[in-house]
């Protein structure tokens, strides 16, 4: 059953704006397919799904890609409004905290956009860690991101 309804899933995300567990979970029952929300939370993570950006609906990190008419930058600029909640500097080291579920939508905009300061990034379901190249990139980097945050 599983196989089934993780195919189903990816299907759903791939052609619609699926933006909860609840929508998805009622698009699945649809299809004649029951699942908890603590089965769908386990198969949002084994399929890798993030949120997209622009609209918070699941995608593929595969099918999640920045238009190419937005600036990354700017892309970065928005997606920090959006989704970082809390932020703090550790050495040359930001651990950087968002809402449940929204940390990959912004990790894909810090590695989309040209950071000289940024080494990489990791990221989770509510916390991503970036490397910076050392702690006075990382104190800037958090200066900017507040700035960002707060505009």
């Amino acid at each position: 059953m599983k196989p089934v309804r993780q195919s189903a899933i990816l299907d759903l995300v791939a052609h619609e704006a699926i933006t909860s567990q609840e929508q998805l979970r009622e698009q699945l029952h649809r299809r004649g397919i029951e699942a908890t929300q603590a089965t769908l939370s386990r198969d949002i993570r084994d399929l890798g799904l993030i949120k997209r950006p622009a609209d918070g609906a699941y995608r593929t990190p595969a099918a999640i890609e920045l238009p190419r008419s937005v600036d990354p930058a700017e892309e970065l600029r928005v997606a920090v409004g959006d989704y970082l909640r809390h932020q703090e500097a550790v050495e040359q080291l930001l651990v950087l905290k968002t809402d449940r579920g929204a940390a990959q939508p912004l990790a894909v905009a810090i590695d989309a956009a040209p950071v000289k300061e940024i080494v990489g990034t990791i990221a989770g379901d509510d916390t991503i860690l970036v490397i910076c190249r050392s702690a006075a990139d990382a104190a800037a980097l958090a200066d900017r991101l507040d700035h960002w945050r707060h505009d």
